[in-house]
């Protein structure tokens, strides 16, 4: 790799450090009700909303009617979602003429949008029309998002708050956070998008006729569709010459914009911004890619202005930070390896002029090891899950560091709203722990932490790691789930190991080469989509209603431990670390890591 590659790494990072403050701060006003520069168009729109809806936006909520509020909406818009597929035939901006989707890719889909997920078993392009990307889908991007984020607000407001019994009123902070935030901001990159050349349209698929004519061989069939056999029972082939490519276009632009920006991750087509009608440019790639962590980023300022000490917010973006260079440096490092398998051919990626070193395969030559890298890393640190490689291509360790991104519980950077508040309860324990070593009640930003926050903090660590794994475990032991392995040995167990991360992470990632769009994969995901997403919000809210109750303790004092100093951000960088490793190394030695020394040694 050369020093124009790590000098795109380089100016990424500093971009995205360089929009936390601004963002953060904008992000802050909203939250507190402060006055923005958006306030003349949108204020209007906000009390019509909430005139609509009769929302009362002075009544505050505790955290249980918070909770309640939230799981009714977004029940509301899983069944709405779901309708929506199983009715498309019948609903018009469907020019290709697509049937109503199968139940159970419905109802995997449908839990999937609703909690920010966007796990997708089946092909955009040949499965969703128009009005069910944007009204299904696109919508739910932006509504998902949004409950994340104000999630996060409530439980910082019971970290702000003392002796009070509410943390806010769900209604607002949803509002608030697509009319001011969201909506803004994925406007102006899908402008920019479409610019670049990513497509925005309500046309047809287009058809284009070949430069270069091929054919191929495919089994003959009869007027039932059945196969023709010759006298032997063999299948008859024909040669079928290809002279003509469809083109799928479609309102494309609108929701890669903000599937960046709300770390949702769902792709217009298969292939997601591997797609040149998704991601056509450097500079599209370079947007979509910052997108995923911008907001994330941002959200550790505002967290340190709510609470009155910004080097709180500080202490914990530099600890995501440190993770996020260590683990894309080590990605980097994997995949500039080249594949044994491809250089015993004669094929040397070092050979190229484009790309100076590394694996190549399954990445696009337009953005090299590098940039594909930089994606991988960035969308499994988020609860992203776009692509713009196939992780399933990468080097055993190159693999193996997005999924270990995913267990370690996407809290670095990690989704709009739900990475932070995920990373709130590793500093808990964290804090709890630092406490317990010096015989001292622990306390984090005047508040004492004690049994209940951390029973709560313990159920949003842990269940991650109970669903991923068990849900592999019937994976590779069930019938129904070793039917669609396609690569046998530690791959496979990659493949399904990744597919239960991903979706217990809210990701919505793939490893490829796992045949997901099935019954039972269907089903089993979207159960685990379901429980990893509202059992872990839930608690957070709890965490926020108990501290809104307490009273703030006396001045910090020598034995108080300093939660912004450099000593408390590697003291956290090791609490995550060890509950991934603890909850997930065995995983990883049967799958990538076993993987590796078979390709190596």
């Amino acid at each position: 790799m050369n020093i124009f590659s790590w000098l795109q790494l380089i100016f990424y990072m500093v971009v995205l450090i360089a929009l936390a403050k601004p963002l953060g701060l904008y992000m802050t006003r909203v939250y507190q009700g402060e006055k923005t520069f958006l306030d003349p168009v949108l204020r209007p729109v906000e009390k019509l909303i909430y005139r609509l809806g009769g929302v009362h936006p002075d009544e505050e909520m505790n955290w249980k009617v918070y909770a309640i509020a939230m799981m009714l909406f977004n029940g509301l818009g899983l069944l709405a979602v779901y309708a929506i597929q199983r009715l498309q035939g019948f609903l018009p901006l469907n020019p290709q003429g697509f049937g109503a989707v199968s139940p159970d890719s419905s109802w995997n889909t449908a839990i999937s949008f609703a909690t920010n997920t966007n796990w997708q078993g089946y092909g955009g392009e040949t499965t969703m029309s128009y009005l069910s990307q944007m009204l299904a889908l696109t919508t739910q991007n932006f509504v998902s998002a949004a409950t994340g984020m104000a999630i996060l607000i409530a439980m910082i407001r019971g970290l702000v708050r003392h002796t009070a019994k509410t943390i806010g009123n769900f209604w607002v902070d949803l509002t608030r956070t697509v009319l001011y935030i969201l909506l803004p901001l994925a406007f102006v990159l899908a402008l920019v998008l479409v610019s670049q050349g990513v497509v925005q349209t309500f046309s047809q698929y287009k058809t284009a006729n070949l430069l270069q004519p091929t054919s191929y061989q495919q089994a003959q069939t009869d007027a039932s569709g059945n196969p023709v056999k010759d006298a032997s029972g063999n299948p008859v082939m024909v040669t079928v010459q290809q002279t003509t490519q469809s083109l799928a276009v479609g309102p494309a632009a609108s929701q890669i914009a903000i599937k960046q920006l709300g770390t949702n991750g769902g792709g217009f087509f298969n292939v997601n911004s591997a797609h040149p009608f998704e991601n056509s440019t450097p500079l599209s790639n370079f947007l979509e890619v910052l997108s995923i962590l911008m907001i994330p980023a941002a959200l550790c300022y505002t967290f340190g202005k709510m609470v009155g000490d910004t080097r709180q917010g500080w202490a914990i973006l530099a600890a995501m930070t440190i993770i996020f260079v260590v683990l894309l440096a080590g990605t980097v490092w994997a995949e500039q390896t080249p594949n044994p398998a491809i250089t015993s051919l004669g094929v040397d990626a070092r050979q190229t002029a484009i790309n100076p070193g590394g694996n190549m395969e399954g990445k696009d030559v337009r953005f090299g090891v590098a940039n594909s890298a930089l994606w991988a890393t960035a969308t499994t640190a988020a609860s992203n899950g776009s692509v713009n490689s196939m992780h399933d291509s990468n080097m055993p360790l190159g693999g193996m560091i997005p999924l270990w991104l995913l267990h370690l519980g996407e809290v670095i950077y990690g989704g709009v709203g739900s990475g932070l508040y995920g990373m709130l309860a590793f500093v808990i324990v964290a804090v709890f722990v630092a406490g317990l070593m010096v015989g001292r009640t622990p306390e984090y930003l005047g508040k004492k932490i004690e049994a209940y926050e951390m029973k709560m903090a313990s159920l949003i660590l842990l269940i991650p790691v109970f669903t991923a794994l068990t849900g592999t475990a019937i994976g590779v032991m069930s019938a129904a789930g070793r039917a669609t392995i396609f690569n046998p040995g530690p791959h496979g167990f990659t493949e399904v190991l990744y597919a239960f991360s991903s979706a217990t992470a809210n990701n919505g990632s793939a490893f490829a080469g796992l045949g997901a769009n099935t019954p039972f994969y269907n089903t089993a995901l979207g159960f685990v989509l379901f429980f990893a997403r509202y059992w872990l919000a839930i608690p957070a809210l709890a965490i926020g209603g108990s501290l809104a109750l307490k009273k703030k303790v006396p001045a910090a004092g020598a034995g108080t431990l300093a939660t912004h100093t450099p000593l408390f951000i590697f003291w956290l960088i090791a609490v995550v670390i060890i509950v991934g490793a603890l909850g997930f190394l065995p995983a990883l030695a049967l799958g990538p890591i076993v993987e590796h020394l078979m390709i190596f040694h």
